[in-house]
């Protein structure tokens, strides 16, 4: 079946649906997603959305910009960040304006609380910066958006899985989607196509990330000769349950929590003397696994699966229950922990990944010499870069509706101004016979080891500190399983919801980035941000100030003839100059 439109947006979280808003008021606008929108992965965002409203205290853009440049241990593109701290203000209002309930301050206005590493006047102090509601901020606003989007008749094809992206050289033609319903394949023929499709933290054990968030836009893309920037960047972020992972928000640390080891002591004192627990999340962790590495986690075995104490007691009944309702009843239902009365167990998660596909700041596709025409990505999957090597809390949102809003504008004047390429006749074929191997009739084994393994290998050897010897080996493993991803076969051959069928598709995705990331993190010879090498403990600045861009070589061909390729892009550092970072 073929559908025509002037633009396809391909994930329905926040940056999907700002964007499909802003471009349907000139355009036909179809939103593809794998999920019903209001369960994608926005929804999981609390602790808020930051801005420099001055609701509470003096606040300013330029501040906020600085932050994340400093947050992002200055690989962040700096024109970028401006543009995000800037528009972050109008965005929120804008929010509030479709109707978003935002938590309200005595006299009326939206409310904000602290957040890490976001300060006023260039690291003086910490600074009530984060917009909330309560502490189910992104579920707030996927509920605004989609209702909006509704309003303006945008076209939801709900479960649909895009398995390829259909280019003619440079230009984007459309992609192809599977129905998960029905099993039939669709082929989506648009302008402009955007990639919305999140993070990829499944390819971690232990991640925050729901089960969806298995980076297909950039898995397709890669395979498609898109080179992927930044890889090596993914952050961990310090408060997730123990064991499995699920995110305590930031905002508790904001309201007033902190952080105890095993004899009860404050640890960031050590650490980030300064801003102390509001320190950027991958001093937090790296905090953390030094504790633990020390024999002052709970368990004291100094083992990487140790844990520390998230204390919010102090903050009583009445705040826990106002602030963080969520994060409450999260507790007691995964822990039987209520955080009003005992503190509670938290170790870094796998989080959310600062690389992705490259854009500019209009959102369009790009390595920085070619721009792919009709092509777009913003939100998580993307890279324009704001977060450079660390992503500040409260920063995700904003790349979502800043961006998203941006991207949304220019394809609708991007397709009002151009004509629809031709539909080559093997638009599909690629996936057709990938789907003919799964389905050949030959025995394979299951999935579930290769998904296991892969998590365990991300885990061990690319997680929080990283050395040459265990990201080789990181690679040399994701290499092997990828080759037996291609033994594999589907057990279940039916067409309704075929979960099998999707579990395959989602894996080959992760394996692939897997790769990229693993590749990426060995090249870089330095620590920056979230990439901390016990091999190469010092930021390198001569050597490392620049971004890299990693390529899947050969990616039709067999296994044993794909490597990753790497370049690199210099780094905008027009409004300031790298210096220590110190908080």
């Amino acid at each position: 079946m073929i559908h025509e439109f002037d633009a396809v947006i391909v994930g329905a979280g926040g940056a999907g649906l700002y964007a499909a808003l802003e471009a349907s008021r000139g355009a036909r606008v179809a939103v593809v997603s794998k999920l019903y929108p209001t369960r994608s992965h926005t929804g999981a965002a609390q602790g808020g959305i930051g801005a420099a409203l001055g609701n509470l205290e003096e606040d300013r853009p330029v501040w906020h910009a600085y932050d994340t440049v400093k947050g992002g241990d200055y690989l962040v593109d700096q024109q970028a960040a401006t543009i995000l701290a800037e528009e972050a203000v109008r965005s929120v209002y804008e929010l509030e304006n479709m109707g978003l309930p935002f938590s309200r301050t005595a006299d009326g206005k939206i409310a904000q609380r602290r957040f890490g590493g976001h300060t006023r006047n260039e690291g003086e102090a910490p600074v009530h910066r984060s917009c909330y509601a309560a502490d189910r901020t992104g579920h707030m606003i996927l509920q605004t958006l989609y209702q909006q989007c509704i309003r303006e008749n945008v076209v939801f094809f709900d479960e649909f899985q895009t398995v390829d992206v259909i280019l003619d050289g440079q230009r984007v033609v459309g992609i192809v989607a599977l129905e998960l319903r029905t099993g039939e394949v669709h082929i989506f023929r648009a302008k402009a196509v955007m990639f919305a499709t999140g993070g990829f933290g499944r390819m971690f054990k232990v991640t925050s990330n729901a089960l969806a968030c298995t980076g297909d836009g950039p898995a397709l893309l890669a395979r498609a000769g898109v080179p992927m920037m930044d890889m090596e960047f993914f952050q961990f972020h310090p408060t997730g349950i123990y064991k499995m992972g699920i995110l305590i928000t930031e905002g508790v640390r904001g309201e007033g929590g902190f952080m105890r080891n095993a004899s009860g002591e404050r640890f960031m004192q050590r650490y980030a003397p300064t801003l102390l627990d509001l320190a950027p999340r991958d001093m937090c962790s790296r905090a953390i696994m030094q504790e633990i590495a020390a024999g002052r986690g709970v368990r004291g075995d100094k083992r990487i699966d140790d844990y520390v104490w998230l204390d919010a007691t102090h903050l009583g009944r009445e705040v826990v229950e106002a602030k963080i309702p969520d994060i409450a009843d999260f507790c007691r239902t995964y822990l039987d922990v209520d955080p009003a009365e005992k503190s509670m167990p938290v170790q870094p998660t796998a989080h959310y990944a600062m690389g992705g596909i490259p854009t500019d700041t209009w959102g369009r596709v790009t390595d920085g010499s070619i721009v792919w025409d009709g092509l777009y990505a913003a939100g998580e999957c993307a890279c324009v870069s704001v977060h450079g090597a660390n992503r500040l809390g409260t920063n995700s949102l904003v790349d979502l509706i800043v961006f998203g809003r941006r991207a949304g504008q220019h394809i609708r004047e991007y397709v009002q101004g151009s004509s629809s390429a031709a539909l080559p006749s093997t638009a599909e074929d690629r996936f057709q016979a990938l789907l003919s191997r799964l389905t050949d009739g030959k025995a394979g084994p299951h999935a579930g080891p290769v998904h296991e393994a892969m998590q365990d290998v991300m885990m061990t050897h690319v997680g929080v500190y990283r050395n040459a010897d265990s990201m080789q080996t990181a690679m040399d493993r994701v290499q092997a399983l990828r080759a037996q991803f291609e033994t594999l076969r589907l057990s279940d051959t039916s067409k309704n919801f075929n979960s099998d069928l999707l579990g395959l598709l989602e894996l080959q995705n992760m394996l692939d980035l897997s790769l990229l990331t693993a590749a990426s993190a060995l090249q870089r010879t330095e620590s920056r941000g979230a990439h901390s090498r016990e091999d190469y403990p010092d930021r390198d600045d001569d050597q490392w100030l620049k971004h890299t861009l990693a390529k899947l070589e050969n990616p039709d061909g067999p296994v044993e003839q794909q490597s990753v390729g790497i370049d690199y892009r210099a780094v905008d550092v027009s409004i300031w100059k790298p210096k220590p970072r110190t908080y």
